[in-house]
């Protein structure tokens, strides 16, 4: 398991079921070295997907670091998109779940 597939099973290894409750998205990342992956929320469940969804929902775009900063809490999501370090494409308010979807504990 690559380094980036192992932060992206961390991310769905804190999924909180309970918040996303009657939600169905796609939450496609696309990072800038060339990583896709996706989270993809169905009947309460997260399951972590590689290379690019047919239809995200949302698609957010940063670069590694950036991931990992706001995996680990060091940088808030809202703030890093608000800095121009996270790009998003889609339905950018469901973006703003992502934090009660996987909280940083």
């Amino acid at each position: 398991m690559t380094d980036i597939q192992s932060l992206f099973a961390q991310m769905v290894g804190r999924f909180d079921s309970a918040a996303a409750a009657g939600l169905e998205a796609v939450f496609q990342y696309r990072l800038d070295e060339g990583d896709a992956y996706y989270a993809a929320i169905s009947n309460g469940e997260c399951t972590l997907g590689e290379g690019e969804h047919d239809e995200p929902s949302v698609t957010l775009l940063m670069d590694t670091e950036t991931f990992k900063e706001v995996l680990d809490g060091e940088t808030n999501g809202m703030q890093a998109f608000m800095a121009g370090r996270i790009r998003a494409e889609g339905d950018i308010m469901l973006a703003t779940r992502l934090e009660t979807l996987f909280p940083v504990s």
